[in-house]
């Protein structure tokens, strides 16, 4: 009698670790990798469901059929509409024999990004931030360089160069001037970011200056609604913007994309701006704003993965806590995190989470 087959762990484990070198370089597609074990009627152990469709690449159930392979032990199901189980039928009927599921929960961990991104088409949140040992991300005069050492900030870009964008306000970009690029040797910068309700970015600042060598998206908000239309609203200021027109006209030219969204009382609308990403193919975001930008995306209900970082170092005063001008108001309220992670760096920490249940948080007005 025939001894059933059972996968062997070893080979799908070293194709989770070849899957994870390609970190940063095939945005909006997702991290596979693959192992074939022996030659002609070989075994494959992949990571992820083999797609049946053309994109950048033909088909790999094609490829899969044409090679002989007998046998593919999968680990994710491919959520894509496109796929989404017509890899594993197309592969059955060629007569090869598929088993799914094997070490699935290892394999889904390495693609949050692209499953959260090719479900919803909007990009996946990370949110990032460095604070002192007692909750502060600047001191009370606003001086923020260096709440971590070295160690830690070159962790951080590492994670420049696995998220396809990179997201700040123009109070960052007024206070600091960064670059927000990757500095790793060999690394990819992500899309730069801004959010920019008023178009007050500099023309001399540094994101500008370059904007033509690594790509700088400015978001702005839509102009006030006449005061005579139903839904109310302030008078819009005619030399105001015309102002913004010009200032709008200027950035085109240095080569920075200008994408314009709705207001509300909180400032930018959130969602819409992750929509307007989305449709730019940008599957996951690197936020790296201050406390109102931070609170923006936590009352908008639209952070998935939170990387906080604590220095050890204490700044006391009343100001600048992660989030402000936002809170709960009930703790049955909050904002639940899950799966915590460790990393230490030197003397500092980093505490990471997952945020399943973001868009369920009540966040009251500030003020």
């Amino acid at each position: 009698m025939e001894q059933a087959f059972k996968p062997n762990e070893k080979y799908m484990r070293h194709a989770i670790n070849l899957a994870k070198t390609a970190a940063g370089h095939t945005s909006p597609n997702p991290m596979v990798g693959a192992v074939i074990v022996k030659a002609e009627g070989a075994d494959m152990y992949v990571t992820l469901e083999p797609c049946c469709h053309y994109g950048k690449q033909p088909p790999c159930t094609e490829a899969v059929i044409a090679s002989g392979i007998k046998r593919v032990i999968i680990g994710s199901a491919d959520p894509n509409p496109r796929v989404a189980g017509k890899g594993v039928r197309q592969l059955r009927a060629a007569g090869i024999e598929v088993i799914e599921d094997f070490l699935r929960q290892e394999c889904d961990s390495i693609n949050p990004v692209f499953f959260h991104y090719i479900t919803r088409n909007i990009p996946y949140v990370a949110l990032k931030y460095a604070m002192t040992a007692d909750g502060r991300i600047a001191t009370d005069a606003g001086r923020s360089m260096w709440i971590t050492g070295e160690e830690a900030r070159a962790h951080v870009h590492e994670l420049r160069n696995y998220y396809s964008g990179i997201l700040a306000g123009i109070g960052t970009v007024l206070a600091d001037d960064p670059l927000l690029t990757c500095r790793l040797p060999g690394g990819r910068s992500p899309v730069r970011i801004i959010l920019d309700s008023d178009l007050r970015i500099p023309l001399e600042s540094r994101l500008v200056q370059t904007a033509k060598e690594t790509p700088l998206i400015v978001i702005r908000g839509k102009e006030d609604l006449p005061a005579s239309q139903e839904t109310g609203g302030t008078p819009a200021d005619p030399d105001k913007e015309e102002i913004r027109a010009d200032r709008q006209t200027l950035l085109e030219e240095a080569g920075v994309t200008v994408l314009t969204v709705g207001k509300d009382e909180y400032g930018l609308r959130i969602p819409e701006v992750l929509r307007e990403l989305g449709k730019r193919k940008i599957d996951g975001i690197l936020v790296e704003g201050g406390s109102r930008v931070n609170a923006s995306f936590v009352r908008a209900g639209a952070v998935q993965h939170i990387y906080a970082y604590i220095g050890a170092k204490i700044f006391g005063g009343s100001k600048y806590p992660p989030v402000r001008e936002a809170g709960i108001l009930q703790v049955e309220d909050a904002l639940e995190l899950t799966d915590p992670k460790v990393q230490i760096f030197g003397s500092d920490v980093l505490l990471e989470y997952d945020c399943p249940a973001s868009a369920g948080v009540r966040m009251r007005a500030p003020g």
